[in-house]
């Protein structure tokens, strides 16, 4: 009798979802919801999406759905946002399967990505089949590299260009200060935010901050704008263009800031609607190579391409350590410490933080660098539910999609990931490792505008796709 109850209770519910197809009605039952606007979670709650969109929050109770999702003991939280991926096809001139980088993405959580960067066809060419659902993949929001111009003139041209193209932004790196200018006012009246990395150059965080950017993106520039002088104290052997040079240099340079110039830097950006995503994973390894050399999902998980791009090699973005040394990472451990104590000042006094992980750089993998940066922000200080928010509804505040992304709310997006464990206990049950060891990985379902993908499901494609890769060399 037991039994047939049982039976008859499965066969009330709803099918089981499906991987990578859309329901027009689901339930997730029973969960404990993150909204992601920094309460407090909340549950037994059901969630029920319909055709894409988060209909309600609270108890469903006897309605049905065309799929359920049983969620009694697990998390849900809102899709991650990703201010600063990249959606790369090659590295080094060596093919790799942009697949590989966004099923990974998806697999950690990752339901939106700011690809900030990558060839603007090629981006356009994957949003347009991840929408029609040709490819598992994120939303994209693409804001292509307005490129080293050097020209006031040709940077608004080239702005309106990237507009006409049908770009959601754009990014700078590497301006004068005439050129920033020109193509950040040509941006505005366009209705295109830009983002900004800003390098040893010119143009500093204050050119950014008057310029109104939307985020300024690492730190580059924020700690060079508060130092006495202006200049950092560069041995005369110096080369910018050494990256062993300015890596190794870079780590000494937060602890030459001044700790009042760089209030008002802050003041500044808060006051001028300036975000910061200061990245804090993607320079992990310069105070611990070691650590980013051997982490345990490298084995199964690592391209062979990437494998190659990480190896010391000046030619290769990053790649810089060539003679690292104790000191070069005990320079950096304060730098990190100077640092999160700023990011974490920036918050206190009101700023807009968002995260990003810049990964397929520096031993960082696509999706893990995103995780890796919710465990940095908490060693900076912030609690669970800010780094939670941080990571989806700041995300969407920067995006400009606050209406639509970031929260388990009715009306917006059913972007959500479905979490064995309490991420706001350990961050580290998000890792979708290991995928088939016996042991449940932290995400099981990523839902990404209502279609629900099973990260184990994706985690063997990937397996697969990487071994493929590597019997192929």
């Amino acid at each position: 009798m037991r039994i047939l109850l049982a039976v008859a209770c499965i066969a009330a519910l709803g099918a089981q979802p499906r991987h990578g197809e859309r329901p027009q009605r689901m339930i997730i039952r029973g969960a404990t919801v993150v909204e992601g606007n920094g309460t407090p979670a909340q549950g037994p709650v059901d969630i029920l999406i319909e055709n894409g969109l988060i209909a309600s929050v609270g108890r469903v109770q006897s309605q049905a759905g065309d799929v359920e999702i049983e969620a009694k003991g697990k998390y849900v939280l809102p899709g991650f946002i990703n201010l600063h991926g990249h959606l790369h096809n090659e590295r080094a001139g060596a093919y790799m399967d942009p697949n590989y980088v966004l099923k990974l993405w998806l697999a950690c959580g990752i339901t939106t990505v700011r690809d900030v960067g990558s060839p603007l066809q090629q981006a356009i060419d994957v949003r347009a089949k991840g929408e029609k659902g040709e490819i598992a993949a994120p939303r994209l929001f693409i804001y292509p590299m307005l490129g080293r111009v050097r020209n006031p003139e040709v940077a608004a041209r080239r702005v309106q260009e990237i507009k006409s193209a049908g770009a959601d932004g754009m990014k700078i790196v590497g301006a004068w200060r005439d050129t920033l200018r020109a193509a950040v006012t040509t941006a505005h009246q366009l209705g295109l935010p830009v983002a900004v990395h800003i390098g040893v150059e010119e143009t500093r965080a204050g050119d950014a901050i008057e310029q109104r950017v939307r985020s300024i993106e690492h730190w580059y520039g924020i700690p060079d704008a508060a130092i006495p002088g202006g200049v950092q104290n560069f041995p005369s052997s110096y080369n910018y263009l050494n990256e062993a040079d300015r890596f190794r240099y870079a780590g000494r340079l937060w602890r030459e800031a001044d700790w009042d110039r760089l209030m008002k830097v802050f003041d500044a950006m808060i006051a001028n609607g300036v975000a910061w995503d200061p990245t804090l994973e993607i320079y992990e390894a310069s105070r611990d190579l070691q650590r980013a050399q051997t982490q345990p999902w490298f084995r199964d998980y690592l391209h062979p391409v990437l494998y190659d791009y990480f190896k010391p090699n000046l030619e290769n973005h990053g790649s810089y350590f060539l003679s690292w040394s104790s000191t070069d990472e005990a320079y950096w451990k304060e730098n990190y410490q100077i640092w999160m104590r700023a990011v974490r000042e920036f918050g206190r006094r009101g700023g807009l933080i968002g995260i990003g992980e810049d990964a397929g750089y520096i031993y960082q993998m696509y999706g893990f660098g995103f995780i890796r940066n919710l465990e940095l922000h908490q060693e900076a200080g912030f609690h669970p539910l800010q780094i939670v928010q941080q990571a989806t509804s700041n995300g969407a505040r920067i995006l400009g999609q606050e209406n639509k992304l970031g929260r388990v709310r009715a009306g917006w997006a059913a972007d959500m990931l479905i979490v064995n464990g309490n991420p706001l206990e350990d961050f580290k049950v998000l890792y979708p490792y290991p995928a088939n060891a016996g042991v449940k990985p932290g995400v099981e379902w990523t839902i990404k505008g209502g279609i629900p993908y099973s990260v184990p499901q994706l985690m063997e494609e990937i397996k697969t796709m990487v071994a493929k890769a590597s019997r192929a060399k």
